[in-house]
């Protein structure tokens, strides 16, 4: 098949540091690539991949202004165009809501399949139950899908990783990892609570590049810190998985309808276990007593940490090879194109 994948503009294709849904375009891209498919990838410029890349934007926008409509729109409509002078069988949408509205409105066109990386909103709800009969919507988890069972929706297909790039470790040094935004749905205040109350050191992978995400982390975070929390921005990827090998247990203390948390299958393919907030896909992503605990509230948290060591790391990376591997996801959508192309 001839397929069009649409990156959002935000970070490059694979991310050099945060981005979960470019990590996910980038597995898929390269996936698709190796089972024979011919595959455009549309990306901001300081992409790779084994498809062929096209960039509308020579680099990525400043990620203090992430979610600019300008850059958001140029590249969307830039792809789109390019698409239609293209000859392509389906087209693969991962950007926000101006990408799925300009398919809706198109007289003719390639099937677009367009993926939900996003929590459902009061706006969201209503834009997507205007476009849901002209593309194909695609959930990255069944809670996030049961959240909305006004749409329509083609299939419900985890997020995959690549398991080969994750280090299996099943002896633990004695801390907690965290990564996440700078903000209070993703609970880093608590995760230092958490680890301060336990008596362990934190390491924080953190995203604060947006002016709200520097505001609370500067009010909210920074008066917390100490010599037994330690910060990391933007690490590369082998530096995250040394982070996630080698920690007792990921703490992610989530307070918001999480649409999947990637972060949570990479720490569980390190054998690493998560002790998550009983919020969205988490319910979904951590099976309870086996790969982590789902706990509510800060006492909850404690008693989760305090079982970590029961848990089997193998049966954590288990659980990710059945469920969320690079291979099972490319296969997923590769079936659901086949469905829409015909022939």
């Amino acid at each position: 098949m001839r397929i069009a994948q649409i990156a959002p503009p935000w970070f490059p294709v694979p991310p050099t540091g945060y981005g979960g849904i470019e990590l996910m375009v980038a597995l898929l891209s390269d996936g698709l690539v190796e089972r024979g498919h011919q595959v455009t990838l549309f990306a901001s410029g300081g992409s790779s991949s084994k498809a062929t890349v096209s960039s509308p934007l020579d680099e990525p926008p400043d990620p203090a202004i992430l979610g600019d409509v300008w850059s958001d729109t140029f590249h969307a409509l830039s792809s789109y165009l390019a698409i239609r002078h293209g000859d392509f069988d389906v087209v693969h949408d991962h950007s926000g809501i101006i990408g799925p509205a300009m398919a809706s409105i198109r007289p003719s066109g390639p099937p677009v399949v367009h993926t939900l990386h996003g929590p459902w909103t009061e706006a969201g709800r209503r834009m997507y139950g205007l476009i849901d009969s002209y593309v194909q919507l695609v959930a990255i988890a069944g809670t996030q899908r049961a959240d909305n069972p006004a749409v329509r929706y083609a299939r419900t297909i985890h997020n995959g990783i690549d398991t080969s790039t994750y280090e299996y470790r099943e002896k633990k040094d004695d801390y907690l990892v965290y990564i996440g935004r700078a903000n209070p749905d993703k609970g880093p205040a608590t995760a230092i609570e958490v680890a301060k109350r336990v008596g362990l050191p934190l390491k924080m992978i953190v995203k604060r590049n947006e002016p709200p995400e520097r505001l609370y982390w500067a009010e909210n975070v920074v008066p917390l810190l100490d010599h037994s929390i330690e910060v990391f921005e933007n690490v590369p990827h082998a530096d995250k998985v040394e982070l996630l090998a080698g920690a007792r247990a990921m703490v992610f203390p989530i307070q918001w309808a999480e649409p999947f948390g990637l972060v949570m299958v990479e720490a569980m393919a390190c054998g690493t276990p998560v002790v998550a907030g009983r919020w969205g896909a988490a319910v979904e992503v951590v099976s309870h007593g086996e790969t982590g605990y789902l706990a509510d509230g800060i006492e909850a948290l404690l008693d989760a940490i305090g079982k970590v060591d029961s848990i089997d790391p193998a049966a954590c990376r288990d659980r990710v090879e059945r469920m969320f591997s690079k291979d099972t996801m490319v296969s997923a959508y590769e079936e659901l194109f086949r469905e829409l192309v015909p022939g």
